[in-house]
């Protein structure tokens, strides 16, 4: 077990185990992304997952299944998620790759992400492997890893949500602004699947397209979604009304909603 311990949280910092091992590293606030590359620099395992502090394993022989999960493709190239039982089989809320598909990936949990969409942004590159023809992502609906999300009323709201407007949906320009990141991943996969030569991507403009009203909304997520010919039809409608529906909450024209 890998932790990041925020430096001013002082009753976390001598967090241990005597059942597994457990590194923690102390250090400042940073953005999730952030805090998910600093765990996996100093993680020594072949299969990594993403946890939260409000996740509990409830199956028996979880890592058993998750090793065979691993096994199944000679290249391991996969990803792999539990039912959370909050948003089941839509997300993959707690992340489960390969250390090789990380390091194909270069860089799997952008620092760029201050608080979400992380599980979005690998979902979506895996979306991609998928319209290729290359079905890499594993569900797994009788393996359960639950998600105590205070709006399931299994815990309590607290500011590390964060889910003010202002913060909420500070990440939602970012996803799209990486939109060639995950295209360029995406490649990356394929063709090691195809073993062959990997090519890197260009680099990528992280400010991201803000949209100055509902007409330019409409226009970004239609050139940004609907039209992105690398995804799934279903899941191009699908990002496309998601974010018209954000836009739309962020600035006030809808009640603030919570996918």
């Amino acid at each position: 077990m890998v932790l990041y311990v925020d430096e001013d949280d002082m009753s976390s910092h001598d967090l241990d185990s005597t059942d597994f091992r457990v590194v923690r590293i102390v250090g400042p606030a940073l953005s999730m992304g952030g805090y998910n590359s600093a765990c996996l620099q100093r993680a020594r395992g072949d299969v990594l997952i993403l946890a939260n502090d409000d996740m509990v394993i409830r199956t028996p022989g979880w890592d058993d299944r998750i090793r065979a999960m691993n096994a199944e493709f000679e290249d391991q190239i996969c990803l792999g998620y539990a039912n959370d039982l909050f948003k089941k089989s839509r997300f993959c809320t707690f992340p489960i790759m390969s250390r090789r598909t990380c390091e194909l990936l270069a860089d799997p949990y952008p620092a760029a992400y201050r608080r979400a969409f992380i599980d979005v942004h690998l979902f979506d590159i895996f979306k991609r492997l998928q319209h290729a023809g290359f079905d890499r992502i594993r569900y797994y609906d009788d393996l359960v890893f639950e998600h105590l999300h205070y709006r399931t009323g299994k815990a309590p709201y607290d500011e590390t949500y964060g889910y003010a407007r202002n913060r909420r949906f500070a990440d939602d320009p970012t996803f799209i602004a990486l939109t060639a990141m995950r295209s360029a991943a995406a490649n990356r996969l394929i063709s090691a699947i195809r073993k062959e030569p990997i090519v890197e991507g260009r680099d990528v403009n992280f400010q991201g397209d803000v949209p100055s009203g509902i007409p330019s909304a409409v226009r970004l997520f239609t050139c940004r979604f609907l039209l992105d010919g690398e995804l799934p039809y279903r899941w191009r409608i699908f990002l496309w009304y998601w974010f018209i529906g954000r836009y739309l909450a962020a600035n006030g024209f809808l009640r603030p909603f919570v996918r």
